[in-house]
């Protein structure tokens, strides 16, 4: 039996009626000696997909089983339930005869969304149906709030949101979506684990917010009497890490932008970052493609790297599209920024429409601008983008054909940015310089621009050799392989404005 039908089958009552009808048979059964959170364990033998799966090795075998009531049907002496566990559905077959008169009484009062702990043996149904023949029966806990027919079948709404752990009982895809979630993640670690990486963890709460462009929060710390912040990347530790002697390091943590919120953004989420001594943009790129090419084999199945995502058909399957920034720009809108004078292309960037040039903005920064408004959002396929601008890749190390940019890319799917690295900046002058350079934009208003960090440009200064770097977002990855259109999809609490607010 599907979700489903079990959500068809639950009766429609008044909300209020219900959880006073609820705590009155919480009332009686206590008044009779039987608590229902008294108990601190059960000792379950199987879930339920153990259980219907290995039918033949388990048939007439005793098992231990417990979950969640998601349908009854009493027949006098005997009835049949379903529970729902961790991986699923089971029937339970429960007789009188079989449990005793005072448990069945009991039993018969229960409601949908009670935890039930069974011990009894496998068989199946004359309807072929996999089932345990209850012999045991205990009730480990009381639903005093019945489980809504309305959450089944909605698509991001706040009542979901806001009230997960319900989300996660009644639409069995909302589960699949974060067991994929886990598996993904894991494929990172055990990936990255095989090639030599090295797990860190690096400080949330730092003096100096770096590695991004991004507005950080700030909390304050009453024992320092210092502002500190939450951090907007662990770039900057993570290298100090290859400084020190470490030549694979990755963190897979939680970020923090105060920035806006919306179906691809939320101000808390998940990153994986990495670094590795002694190799450049290329190899990163390389490893980039294997590290999404592996988490969608983990997650979809070893011959199924396509997604269907916003209507679009999506082939992950390496190797992907490498293109640099200034000849796609050039494609979509004619234009050869990085042959113009900074004059000129601020002349044809306003000539194109793009509303944001101002007066100071360099060509690179013109480039920038024309790629997010015309070339970004087509960028469908997997696609890395080369050659970034120097002056918005303060961390990334120049090309060496050309100064003016960097040995950058970013891979997008989807007209979305998915990853994002550099060969990275080594030379602790250049750093500082454009460090300089980044305080001087924040200092005009620019809250999102790189904050001086005078340690870092110490670390980079004892020596730090060549690096490769990445960072990218795991939730997006997450939305793309579980086929989810909002990041809230794939957060099991985003985050959401209080009601009462």
């Amino acid at each position: 039996m599907d979700q489903e039908t079990l959500q068809g089958q639950m009766p429609e009552q008044d909300t209020s009626e219900q959880k006073t009808i609820r705590r009155e048979k919480l009332a009686q059964m206590r008044a009779e000696g039987m608590d229902p959170f008294a108990h601190t364990t059960f000792p379950k033998t199987h879930l339920s997909d153990e259980i219907i799966e290995n039918y033949d090795a388990l048939a007439e075998k005793t098992v231990s089983v417990a979950g969640r009531i998601m349908s009854r049907r009493i027949m006098g002496k005997a009835s049949f339930v379903h529970i729902l566990d961790e991986k699923g559905l089971l029937q339970l077959y429960i007789r009188r005869d079989d449990v005793g008169q005072d448990v069945y009484k009991l039993f018969k009062t229960l409601d949908i969304g009670d935890i039930i702990g069974v011990t009894g043996f496998v068989f199946k149904t004359k309807t072929e149906e996999v089932s345990v023949h209850a012999e045991k029966l205990e009730v480990l806990a009381k639903s005093l709030i019945p489980l809504p027919e309305k959450f089944h079948g909605l698509k991001g709404t706040d009542l979901r949101d806001r009230q997960r752990y319900v989300d996660l009982i009644v639409n069995r895809d909302v589960r699949q979506a974060f067991v994929s979630r886990a598996k993904i993640v894991s494929s990172m670690r055990n990936y990255l684990d095989a090639k030599g990486f090295m797990e860190v963890e690096t400080p949330i709460l730092q003096t100096t917010a770096g590695g991004a462009a991004a507005r950080p929060f700030i909390t304050h710390h009453n024992t320092l009497d210092i502002d500190m912040y939450l951090r907007i990347a662990t770039e900057l530790h993570l290298k100090r890490l290859i400084v020190g002697g470490f030549e694979k390091v990755y963190e897979i943590g939680r970020i923090f932008r105060n920035e806006g919120m919306d179906p691809k953004h939320n101000p808390e989420f998940t990153t994986i970052e990495l670094y590795q001594a002694y190799t450049d943009v290329n190899g990163i790129m390389d490893l980039t493609e294997e590290l999404v090419a592996n988490a969608a084999k983990v997650a979809r199945g070893e011959d199924n790297l396509t997604v269907q995502f916003e209507g679009n058909t999506i082939d992950l399957k390496p190797p992907y599209a490498r293109v640099k920034m200034v000849d796609i720009v050039k494609e979509k809108t004619g234009v050869d920024f990085l042959s113009l004078t900074d004059e000129q292309a601020r002349s044809e960037a306003k000539r194109l429409g793009i509303e944001e040039i101002k007066d100071s903005f360099s060509r690179g920064q013109c480039l920038y601008a024309a790629f997010e408004e015309f070339v970004e959002d087509t960028l469908m396929q997997p696609t890395f983008v080369l050659d970034y601008p120097v002056e918005v890749s303060p961390l990334a190390k120049r090309s060496k054909e050309d100064r003016s940019i960097t040995e950058r890319f970013e891979l997008f799917v989807c007209g979305r940015e998915l990853a994002n690295a550099f060969s990275e900046l080594n030379d602790p002058l250049d750093q500082y310089e454009r460090f300089m350079a980044q305080a001087k934009q924040r200092a005009e208003g620019d809250e999102e621009a790189h904050m001086m960090d005078d340690d870092f440009v110490t670390a980079l200064s004892y020596g730090m050799p060549p690096t490769g770097g990445m960072g990218m977002g795991i939730d997006r990855l997450c939305m793309l392989l579980t086929e989810q259109n909002s990041i809230r999809d794939v957060l099991l609490f985003p985050t959401m404005k209080p009601l009462n607010k």
